[in-house]
């Protein structure tokens, strides 16, 4: 366990000594789609009844904020030990590749949460607080954070420079997660593209924190955890093997 909590407390330490660029800005970004997107669209969209668009819109941005921060955390890490040449002397250290793994998620999922409570917390003035189900808020948050942290981590090892990193995020989690209900409900999509989202488990993980909010939702919160559970254990899976493997990482 001292090789998992050192290397937890390094990560950590890592995004929390630039907090203002890891954890405030972020908190910043979804202000401003907030103001931006409810300021157009509060008096001509309504998503559930008696819910404002705006308050609609609140879940998405915190759920999106934690998903790209935890990928962001994660990713950046190793792909910055791999150019610097650092990571060698973390395969040097006696950690097993699950501990590697884990810190670097667990790192990950915890600066998500606190971009995520940040972005809750400011837009409180705007909505009022609104839980209904605060459970499925919490196992929502971390099982994203957690997935997201897990597919950045193949990112970093996959990724040999910071051009790669680049196309990794902006070709596939910015698509996912723009195009998984944060700023609407499926049911407002022409019936193909609403298939087409049901293809999308980042639709899920909104969908499934969005529930915990205002115990609605667009398919049932226990479809959605399975289908996040799912996909959290097959990314697991394949990072832990290539980290056993150490795919482009042991030269």
């Amino acid at each position: 366990m001292i090789g998992f909590l050192t290397l937890l407390q390094k990560e950590i330490l890592r995004f929390w000594k630039v907090g203002f660029q890891t954890v405030a800005a972020p908190v910043v970004t979804a202000l401003l789609y907030l103001l931006i997107f409810s300021h157009v669209l509060e008096d001509h969209v309504r998503i559930y009844d008696n819910v404002p668009y705006t308050a609609f819109l609140v879940p998405g941005l915190v759920m999106m904020s934690i998903l790209q921060n935890a990928f962001a955390n994660s990713s950046s890490s190793l792909i910055q030990s791999k150019v610097t040449g650092s990571v060698v002397f973390m395969l040097l250290a006696p950690i097993s590749y699950r501990a590697f793994w884990a810190a670097y998620v667990g790192a990950a999922a915890l600066r998500g949460l606190l971009v995520g409570l940040g972005v809750f917390l400011v837009t409180l003035g705007f909505t009022g607080a609104r839980l209904e189900a605060p459970l499925w808020i919490l196992v929502f948050a971390v099982l994203g954070g957690a997935v997201l942290g897990t597919l950045g981590v193949i990112a970093g090892i996959w990724s040999d420079k910071f051009d790669q990193l680049a196309a990794f995020q902006n070709f596939l989690i910015m698509p996912l997660t723009f195009l998984s209900g944060v700023f609407y409900s499926i049911h407002s999509l022409p019936p193909f593209w609403q298939q087409v989202s049901h293809w999308n488990p980042v639709f899920y993980m909104i969908d499934g924190f969005r529930y915990g909010f205002f115990a609605l939702s667009d398919v049932s919160p226990w479809q959605s955890l399975a289908v996040v559970g799912v996909c959290f254990v097959l990314l697991a899976a394949v990072t832990l093997e290539l980290l056993r493997r150490g795919y482009k990482l042991r030269m």
